[in-house]
């Protein structure tokens, strides 16, 4: 029985053991792929490859900015930080000095969105963004402001934002009921809130009887300001948008 103890610790020693070499080789393994990230800011593009790539490190050119300081195609920063440590074929993103500004923003507002990209894209700029906005009285189309501003002086990147009018969409009504009002009535209100009165016929009549002693239709009765609405197209409830025509059957 001793023994059989004896053998059972050894082999939950040989265990533990095995556990902590496996987990302090998979430490070094880890920490040997780890590098230190170099400062990149001031070299070229080139030269920052040529830094990185003995490291195992990758280069991504993210952004590019105007700079006073920072000459032309020099890169002005970096993510990580230099120093940081990383792991092998980590990627570093770094951001491009474009030199000191040398453009002149235009001023583009009024002009259409298609014309506007136009005269910015032909002085080496870029659209950063553009956004839409409805408005009352405006043409649609058209540029309503935009940033920077024309001959911005204090330019940081090479793209520039506009704000764009769009059509706005037809004003939208819920359709009352206007079964059981006179036509005249119902027809002035349809007027006065800006709707177009459609077509008006009136509900079949049976009063007349005819040889084989069924019923039959009356005679035709012309719609009058007094006839009464049964009937209405678009039905009550229904939306629909300002200008719309609405159409009755009365009697």
């Amino acid at each position: 029985m001793r023994t059989f103890f004896r053998f059972a610790i050894l082999a939950l020693v040989l265990v533990i053991v095995s556990m902590i070499s496996g987990l302090t080789a998979m430490r070094f393994a880890i920490h040997g792929q780890e590098v230190a990230v170099p400062s990149l800011v001031g070299l070229t593009p080139a030269d920052a490859e040529r830094a990185i790539g003995g490291l195992g490190l990758q280069m991504s050119i993210e952004r590019q900015f105007y700079s006073q300081q920072v000459p032309e195609g020099r890169i002005m920063s970096q993510l990580p930080a230099p120093g940081t440590k990383v792991r092998r074929g980590w990627q570093v993103r770094v951001a491009q000095s474009l030199g000191p500004t040398r453009v002149a923003i235009p001023d583009v507002t009024g002009e259409s969105e298609h014309a506007a990209e136009l005269n910015i894209r032909r002085r080496g700029l870029d659209i950063s963004s553009i956004a839409n906005v409805e408005t009352q009285g405006i043409p649609e189309d058209q540029v309503l402001a935009q940033s920077p501003l024309a001959n911005a002086t204090e330019l940081v990147a090479p793209k520039i934002s506009l704000l764009v009018t769009a059509a706005a969409d037809p004003q939208a009504f819920v359709m009352p009921s206007f079964v059981g009002q006179p036509l005249g009535s119902a027809s002035r209100t349809l007027q006065d809130a800006g709707f177009r009165l459609g077509n008006v016929s009136v509900a079949p009549i049976v009063e007349a009887t005819d040889q084989e002693g069924g019923a039959g239709p009356g005679p035709p009765v012309q719609p009058s300001p007094a006839s009464i609405i049964v009937a209405q197209v678009p039905v009550a409830g229904q939306k629909v948008a300002a200008g719309a025509a609405v159409s009755f059957e009365v009697k």
